[in-house]
C-alpha cells in the first residue's frame, strides 16, 4: 500500500474512532451516579456516573495519525435529581459533563474527515491505476 493510501486510512481510522467516542457520550449524556463525598469517595454499593470520553490526535512519524481515548478531566459535575435512589440528602447527583452541541460537531468534523480521506483514497487508486494503464 503506498504511503498516501496508509495516510488516508489512518485518517478514515480516526475520524471513526472519533465518532465512536462521541455516539458514547451522547448514549450516556444521563447515565448520572452518586455524588462522591469530600474524601472522593462513593457511598456502599451506589452507581457510578459515566465518566465522558476524550480522542486525542496525534502524528504519526513518516505520516498519518494516531488516536488514544483518555476519560475528561472534568468528568461529572453536581445536577439536582431529588428522585434518584442515590441522591445524596441535599438531592444532588453526578452527571457526565457531556456537552451536546460539542458533540454534534464532533460528529459533523469525524464524517467530513473520513469522507475527505476516503476521496483522497480514491484518488490514490485512481493516479496508480492510470500509471498501470500507461506501462502496458
Amino acid at each position: 500500500m503506498s504511503s498516501i493510501a496508509t495516510i488516508a486510512v489512518s485518517g478514515m481510522n480516526a475520524a471513526s474512532r472519533r465518532l465512536e467516542v462521541s455516539a458514547s457520550n451522547v448514549a450516556n449524556a444521563r447515565s448520572t451516579g452518586a455524588l462522591p463525598d469530600a474524601n472522593g469517595t462513593l457511598p456502599a454499593n451506589a452507581p457510578k456516573a459515566y465518566s465522558p470520553l476524550e480522542l486525542v490526535q496525534s502524528d504519526v512519524a513518516g505520516g498519518g495519525t494516531q488516536t488514544t481515548v483518555t476519560t475528561a478531566s472534568s468528568a461529572t459535575s453536581a445536577s439536582y435529581d431529588p428522585t434518584a435512589p442515590f441522591a445524596n440528602k441535599d438531592g444532588l447527583v453526578a452527571a457526565p459533563n457531556v456537552d451536546l452541541a460539542q458533540e454534534m460537531i464532533s460528529q459533523l468534523v469525524a464524517k467530513y474527515s473520513f469522507a475527505a480521506n476516503a476521496r483522497v483514497l480514491t484518488a490514490s487508486d485512481e493516479m496508480s491505476r492510470t500509471v498501470i494503464d500507461m506501462k502496458v
